[in-house]
């Protein structure tokens, strides 16, 4: 079979970019767009469609995703459903069996690598409680997220990009619920097989260290008013203490008149409370938000009204270490009039060695506190300069960052109906989703730029006209062709397999959108010159390319906990290999029998 220059020229580009992927040192953004340079140079993609990927529909899909994902994230709602069966999870594989399902429940719903990060942190909680290395949880979890994410249309990019394929191909691509059958039985196998098989991995694996553990601070010391409407005005300390998980302790009580005392678990707190309490930044900030309760600041009236004139996205705060040549040194935040003088109030204090039991202006500061400041983060430098407070590195406090709120929750909750019942499409139900979270401030802008993972829409954008030279030039007819060729004295059931398996040999190293977009009409080609049904095909490569257990670099949920479970490259195989032959196995049959292999 002779080959036109355009089609050599295709194979070569896409040959090219396969091997920077590969060779790895160039970040893979930098690869796609020079990929798309050469395919504009060399005359295969037209100057009018070099950047018609990234006015696709899959770049917001994507980027809409991330920002609902990290506003729920934010809500707490995951946590609160799975505070209450945290009492049952009395043994490893119960654990992983509950992490897993969470996070491939999930995933069916929200950008898998978004579900993911949500139940990453309930994970490192439950491995701390446990006494259990993280790196027993995070990669099953990994690999349950890409298990859940073949289940509906936007759990993964695969399936948004295949649909695309199968709409080019047949005129209409696949709605919300068709990857349903398959994926859901794949899923439940998966998880049966993850929560017997976590045994495979390595236990002694450490994860890199945190800069949260590099702190290691003695917990902060916050204060907190009790209102009429809080949650646990009535109840004893001891259940508000529960609401935290035990993370937090109330050190005292401070009531009308400025009387004060020690409570004891069977004390009971009445609205107009004050109450110190002591933890670390996110149990204070959930409990503060669970609870109702209200966060008091040191700001003056002066400061509250400069507030109200400073964009929200400005206002923050910042962990700061008080200097021995700090103004500070000696002052309480009251007597040095801190938020009349500098527009700041202090939130939290926290001392080696030492509780705090004085409400937050009244604290007589010290060399070393470290100490949280809530004000204009464009005028903080200048004001930690003069202070002679030392900052430190950024952590993501989230102390005083707002109350948390379930409406993220029915946000996705809508945008899934109207995607569910065909009232809007994928794109402009997310999109709409994400433009409503950033309204009613689930997310702040800054925020929502932050959690956008720009290298990967810009991969994306770049590869869709690249990949589609192999359409373009006849380079899928010529590929299929070759496979029909050796498919020539297989069942039809074993050409289905053959595919699934090139699509996921090829995943760990094209990055598993860029596989979809390069296999996905290879396949709707084949099937053509087999004389079979597109749809099982399309579903095998997108089967094959959205489940890559192989390696930590064709997904990125498997690169997302390399660094914190502290695996090597080939700990991937330990687990994965297995678990790849099983979605084989089980899934050409699954495909077979709800996507019939001869067109109807």
């Amino acid at each position: 079979m002779s080959l036109t220059l355009p089609q050599i020229l295709s194979f070569l580009l896409i040959a090219g970019t396969m091997f920077l992927f590969i060779w790895g040192k160039l970040r893979y953004d930098l690869v796609a767009v020079l990929a798309l340079l050469a395919g504009v140079l060399i005359g295969l993609i037209p100057y009018d469609k070099a950047f018609s990927g990234f006015s696709d529909d899959i770049i917001f899909i994507v980027a809409s995703a991330l920002l609902v994902s990290a506003a729920v994230s934010r809500s707490g709602a995951v946590e609160r459903v799975l505070r209450p069966i945290s009492p049952y999870l009395t043994n490893t594989s119960i654990r992983i069996f509950v992490l897993v399902t969470a996070v491939t429940a999930l995933s069916g719903f929200v950008k898998n690598i978004g579900a993911l990060a949500m139940l990453m942190p309930v994970a490192f909680q439950i491995a701390r409680k446990s006494e259990t290395s993280p790196s027993v949880f995070l990669m099953p979890m990994a690999f349950g997220s890409l298990l859940g994410g073949i289940v509906t249309l936007i759990g993964t990019s695969p399936n948004i990009i295949v649909s695309r394929v199968r709409e080019e191909i047949v005129g209409e691509p696949f709605k919300m619920f068709d990857f349903a059958p398959v994926g859901f039985f794949l899923a439940l196998a998966g998880i049966a097989f993850l929560t017997v098989a976590w045994r495979l991995l390595p236990q002694n694996r450490k994860g890199a260290a945190s800069i949260e553990a590099a702190f290691n601070l003695e917990g902060y010391t916050t204060e907190a008013i009790v209102p009429e409407d809080s949650l646990v005005a009535g109840k004893t300390v001891g259940e508000l203490e529960k609401i935290g998980d035990d993370e937090v302790e109330v050190l005292m009580i401070v009531r009308e008149w400025g009387s004060r005392y020690a409570p004891s678990d069977k004390s009971v707190i009445r609205p107009g409370d004050t109450l110190l309490l002591e933890g670390e930044p996110k149990a204070l900030e959930a409990i503060v938000s669970e609870a109702k309760l209200e966060l008091v600041r040191t700001g003056s009236d002066k400061e509250k009204e400069k507030a109200k004139d400073t964009p929200t996205d400005e206002i923050g705060v910042m962990e700061t270490v008080v200097s021995e040549q700090s103004m500070l040194v000696g002052r309480t935040p009251a007597d040095f009039r801190l938020s009349d003088r500098y527009n700041v109030s202090l939130l939290a204090v926290s001392r080696a060695g030492q509780r705090i039991t004085d409400q937050m202006r009244s604290v007589r500061l010290r060399a070393g506190d470290v100490i949280v400041l809530r004000g204009d983060l464009r005028e903080m430098p200048e004001t930690l300069g003069e202070l002679r407070l030392l900052p430190l590195a950024e952590r993501g406090i989230p102390l005083g960052g707002g109350k948390r709120s379930l409406l993220p929750v029915a946000v996705l909750a809508v945008a899934m109906a109207l995607v569910g019942f065909g009232v809007l499409p994928v794109a402009i139900a997310f999109f709409a989703a994400a433009v409503t979270l950033l309204l009613i401030r689930s997310l702040s802008l800054k925020e929502a730029y932050e959690t956008i993972e720009w290298p990967i829409l810009v991969m994306i954008g770049a590869l869709i006209p690249v990949s589609d030279t192999l359409r373009s030039t006849g380079g899928t007819d010529v590929i299929a062709s070759l496979l029909s060729q050796a498919a020539d004295h297989l069942p039809a059931i074993a050409s289905l397999g053959m595919m699934m398996i090139a699509a996921m040999a090829v995943t760990p190293f094209l990055n598993n959108a860029a596989t979809v977009l390069v296999m996905g009409p290879i396949a709707g080609a084949f099937a053509t010159k087999l004389g079979l049904a597109p749809d099982p095909f399309l579903m095998a490569v997108a089967i094959g390319a959205a489940c890559d257990f192989l390696t930590p670099i064709g997904h990125q949920s498997n690169t997302l906990v390399m660094g914190p479970g502290g695996y090597k490259f080939t700990d991937y195989w330990r687990l994965g290999l297995p678990l790849s032959i099983l979605v084989v196995v089980a899934g050409v049959p699954l495909i077979a029998m709800f996507w019939p292999l001869v067109a109807r």
